[in-house]
């Protein structure tokens, strides 16, 4: 999640795709949502999920099931590529990573995808106070592909942002629409679905 967000915040797009990719595909995969700061809580439930034997070591053969998918948007889309940083140092694949309008927190890289990453997708917009990076990379092209960096506009194409407290919507109100953007969370939808069913 981006900003100061709970991870329960349904009025935002990445907390609701979770949920109904979870209610949806029980069977299929697991989706878990995290606030921003909780990056050592999602690394721990990562780790969790792939330990199917529960001896508290992850084997080659359990990394190498790993089926994981990453997305955030802001602060959460940045801390999407320092979770994924943090797999590969474990050596564990991620299939996917997906930021949208991604805001690079103090002390982190959100524009450089690490070499354990097989495909990564950026979706941003440039107007306004606050807006993503326009533009990310692989630290390794034979690793990964980098699937686009899309700019979407608002400006004459307004999204509705309702739900949103006032100072969001007059401050931040393009780093917003895109977080609410119906053909935006429709592509990532069927970018998650492609890779893990």
């Amino acid at each position: 999640m981006g900003g100061r967000v709970s991870a329960n915040n349904f009025v935002h797009r990445e907390a609701l795709l979770a949920r109904d990719l979870q209610e949806r595909y029980p069977l299929a995969l697991h989706a878990s949502v995290f606030a921003n700061h909780e990056g050592d809580t999602a690394l721990e439930t990562v780790l969790d999920l792939l330990d199917k034997n529960k001896d508290g070591c992850l084997s080659s053969g359990e990394k190498e099931a790993a089926r994981i998918v990453i997305f955030g948007h802001s602060w959460g889309a940045s801390e999407t590529v320092t979770l994924a940083r943090r797999l590969n140092k474990l050596s564990i694949p991620v299939l996917l990573t997906i930021q949208v309008d991604s805001v690079q927190k103090a002390n982190e890289n959100d524009g450089v995808i690490p070499p354990n990453v097989r495909e990564a997708v950026n979706f941003y917009q440039s107007e306004g106070l606050l807006h993503g990076r326009p533009v990310i990379e692989a630290m390794d092209p034979r690793q990964t592909t980098i699937l686009g960096n899309f700019k979407s506009t608002y400006q004459g194409n307004p999204v509705s942002c309702a739900g949103y407290p006032w100072y969001a919507r007059a401050f931040m109100k393009q780093h917003i629409e895109i977080e609410n953007d119906p053909v935006v969370w429709s592509r990532i939808e069927s970018l998650i679905l492609n890779k893990v069913l």
